[in-house]
């Protein structure tokens, strides 16, 4: 499947995770516009949803199709957690304690884990899961080290 093709079933896949009425609403685009922009016809391979539509879509999806789409073309695995959204934690003091706590938890996964000279599938699973944490307290971090630089 080709980048173009990929993306345009991402597209497909958001707007009728949103709904096409709610869609047109939503974005002030028609139902013909939002077509276009996942058809694979002639003479409309070309046409892509502009980054605010998608923006404003995904904010009313149940999953950032787009997004993920474009992470996973560049590699990039995205943990999406649905709780956390719009949630901001309290601060980066906040932030180090918690990365702090979580490293060693990776630190005593890991221990476990090689103990007997091999980790498991079970193991690898388990320090997976610390790591995907870790990555996003630091994230969180990142985000609040921005705003306290006036970045965002």
């Amino acid at each position: 499947m080709s980048v173009d093709s990929y993306l345009k079933k991402h597209s497909e896949a958001l707007v009728k995770d949103v709904g096409i009425e709610a869609a047109c609403k939503l974005t002030g685009k028609s139902k013909a516009t939002l077509g276009r922009y996942y058809s694979d016809q002639d003479g409309h391979d070309d046409r892509f949803m502009p980054i605010d539509v998608v923006a404003q879509l995904e904010s009313a999806a149940r999953h950032p199709h787009v997004t993920t789409a474009l992470a996973e073309l560049r590699g990039i695995t995205l943990a999406y957690d649905a709780d956390k959204r719009n949630a901001s934690s309290q601060s980066v003091n906040h932030d180090v304690v918690t990365l702090a706590q979580r490293f060693a938890q990776l630190m005593a996964e890991y221990n476990t884990a090689i103990s007997d000279g091999k980790i498991s599938i079970n193991e690898a699973k388990r320090m997976l899961r610390e790591t995907l944490a870790i990555q996003q307290v630091l994230l969180d971090m990142k985000l609040h080290l921005e705003k306290n630089a006036g970045e965002v």
